[in-house]
């Protein structure tokens, strides 16, 4: 087994290979760029080298530098992650040479399977059914626009080397296909170093499930059944989970035996995943093959209790695999939420900054449930606009779909995450959403549900009660507090009103509380009541509180009328006030937000690639004005509404901040 093995990426999945390294008692060498140098992957590992300035394309990819850094450690063997130089042949191809094991497939497995055109040229020669598209390489935007033409709308350009949705276009237009056909070879060409682009037809409705598998050099292979990736944004996932609530088991053996068959083929030995698109009569069509670890791995070891990293390192060493396919099981039902640095109230563009507050709920693993956190991040810890978004990969499980996602409701709510925008508030109420905890769903949910962006949750009238009878408890423990003035005697105290109206989403709930030692009672004005339980104490950012019995985790700030309270997707203004107060708040004016329908406001912090306007010319809707590069990802921003440009306050190359403004409109 080695002895030292170098981990060529950085993050949470250079973290996770660290913890199993660490449990195999493998010494471990990080590498990190200057955006790094402070980064948790840092901390963890035993020896940690340089490599370059922040973009990838400057360090992380930059296959001299890492080989420099494995001659420098004397690392035997080298974990690619994803992303990065994970699928890059010329990586596998040079670590071979200089007599250091790759904990990843063969370097033949690579170019067939890494490379999208020829693993779907291989697919069809294999008899597996794919999607339609053009396989050559596309040399310019008009050959894209024709091709497009030809296959029918929509069609969807790719990047031959990508993932992660990196590279990635659907265009339902001309106009679209060959913006988006630029747009995908820059990305491509950021993130990967490799510009070429295919195109295929867009599959509509479809459900996005894939195999892992694992093989080693001695001809066996196994599949670690399938994960469910289909609530996805910007064809990137978002929620995945294991098993599918959709596949029935001969199904589930259908998809297995072919994505073996596919593996055998190409010589594979490592882990793998093999994804197809599944539509609504369970016929499968094979997408794509990831030669590498995928993010959402945690999923499949949770329900199989087969650790992936452990055995990569393995079959790298050479050993035979110990499993039979007998062996493999489903134990349970994981599921799996990406938390991201973009703010779904604006699109879900990219947020960047320092973490204020990080804290997530405490890891666990019991008989009846888990949480797993796999991260890398710390609080106090800043993130980068040079590298992916993801903060963290939230896992739980439990016996059943429904409990597990349970689960997951709790702990997404015990997240305390701040200093950024960041999407737990969104998946939070995927988690509620009928769709979702129904299983009926397609890769089109987000843009079914949430056409015109997520705006937050409108919390039902019971839970609005449930938290204004928390609230109005934790009110009480606060003015109770508040009366205590430092040097003031008890007797002198004044006393705390039982009486208070609750405000909250537009309702008010007037309510009278009588409180005892281990609680509190709260009666409404419809004679309802409920019972309070909580030791949260005033300044305490998260409230773990029992309502009736049944736990209510809330997010909670104080102000001067109440608490800010986030809850489910949901960001309530609960004010709590006094019955005259209520009535004469009533008569206050309501202050209303500054106009900028003029202004192009940059929605996220970010480099400005280019503008394609000029001042004084009429724009229409739609119309492109111009493009912001954040997080490896190009943003093009267009017209809301038809308008003249008065003056441009950007150029190409600028650094903006969120709220900047790029333009102002006549």
């Amino acid at each position: 087994m080695f002895k030292k093995i170098l981990i060529a990426n950085r993050g949470e999945i250079a973290c996770r290979v660290i913890k199993t390294a660490r449990k195999m008692g493998i010494q471990t060498v990080a590498i990190y760029s200057d955006a790094d140098a402070n980064a948790l992957h840092v901390k963890m590992a035993d020896e940690a080298v340089h490599i370059g300035p922040p973009p990838a394309n400057q360090s992380y990819i930059v296959i001299d530098k890492v080989m420099a850094a494995i001659k420098e450690t004397g690392a035997e063997a080298v974990h690619p992650g994803y992303g990065f130089l994970s699928e890059n042949p010329k990586f596998a191809e040079a670590l071979e040479a200089a007599g250091v094991a790759f904990i990843g497939p063969p370097k033949g497995a690579i170019e067939s399977m890494g490379d999208k055109i020829t693993s779907k040229k291989i697919a069809q020669e294999a008899g597996v059914s794919t999607v339609p598209g053009y396989m050559g390489l596309i040399e310019d935007a008009d050959e894209a626009v024709k091709i497009s033409t030809e296959i029918g709308s929509p069609g969807r350009s790719k990047a031959s080397a990508g993932g992660g949705g990196k590279g990635m276009r659907i265009a339902w237009n001309d106009e679209e296909a060959r913006e988006g056909f630029q747009s995908s070879k820059n990305e491509a060409a950021n993130s990967f170093g490799d510009d070429r682009i295919f195109i295929e037809k867009f599959v509509t409705q479809p459900r996005h499930i894939e195999i892992q598998v694992l093989c080693d050099s001695h001809g066996n292979g196994v599949y670690l059944n399938e994960r469910e990736c289909s609530i996805q944004r910007r064809n990137q996932k978002v929620i995945e989970e294991a098993p599918s609530p959709f596949l029935d088991e001969a199904t589930r053996k259908a998809m297995g035996e072919q994505s073996l068959a596919l593996s055998h083929a190409v010589g594979y030995a490592s882990a793998g995943t093999v994804e197809f698109i599944v539509d609504g009569d369970k016929n499968f069509y094979f997408l794509e093959m990831n030669t590498r670890l995928q993010v959402e791995h945690p999923v499949t070891e949770l329900i199989t209790g087969v650790d992936l990293v452990e055995q990569m390192i393995r079959v790298a060493a050479g050993e035979k695999l110990s499993l039979a396919q007998t062996d493999i099981g489903i134990n349970g039902w994981s599921m799996e939420s990406r938390l991201y640095a973009e703010d779904p109230y604006r699109g879900f563009l990219p947020s960047i900054g320092r973490l204020t507050k990080y804290r997530p709920p405490a890891e666990e693993a019991e008989e009846t449930r888990a949480v797993r956190n796999d991260t890398g991040v710390f609080e106090g810890g800043e993130i980068s606009m040079y590298y992916d978004p993801m903060i963290a990969k939230l896992c739980t499980w439990a016996p059943t779909r429904d409990a597990s996602i349970e689960e997951m409701r709790l702990a997404l709510d015990a997240f305390e995450l701040e200093g950024i925008g960041h999407n737990i508030p969104f998946l939070s109420a995927v988690m509620d959403h009928e769709k979702f905890t129904s299983g009926d769903m397609t890769t089109a949910f987000i843009a079914e549900e949430y056409p015109e962006g997520f705006e937050g949750v409108e919390l039902d009238a019971a839970t609005l009660k449930r938290i204004a009878a928390a609230t109005a408890a934790m009110n009480r423990v606060a003015e109770i507090r508040r009366t205590r003035i430092s040097g003031r005697m008890d007797n002198h105290t004044r006393q705390v009103g039982d009486a208070w109206v609750v405000g909250l989403q537009g309702a008010f709930f007037p309510v009278t509380i009588a409180a005892d030692q281990e609680g509190a009672t709260i009666t409404f004005e419809d004679g309802s009541a409920h019972r309070v339980e909580s030791d949260w104490t005033p300044g305490q950012s998260l409230a773990n509180v029992a309502v009736d019995g049944a736990p209510l985790i809330l997010k909670t700030e104080s102000h001067a009328s109440g608490f800010r309270i986030r809850y489910r997707g949901a960001d309530l203004t609960v004010t709590l006030r006094s019955p005259r107060q209520a009535e004469l708040a009533q008569l206050m004016p309501e202050k209303l937000p500054p106009d900028t329908s003029k202004m192009l406001l940059c929605p996220m912090p970010g480099l400005v690639v280019k503008i394609d306007v000029e001042e004084g010319q009429e724009v229409q809707d739609g119309q492109a004005l111009c493009t912001v590069e954040a997080m490896k990802m190009e943003n093009i921003l267009r017209a809301e509404k038809k308008g003249v440009v008065k003056k441009i306050n950007a150029a190409a190359g600028d650094s903006l901040a969120v709220d900047d403004v790029i333009l102002e409109f006549e």
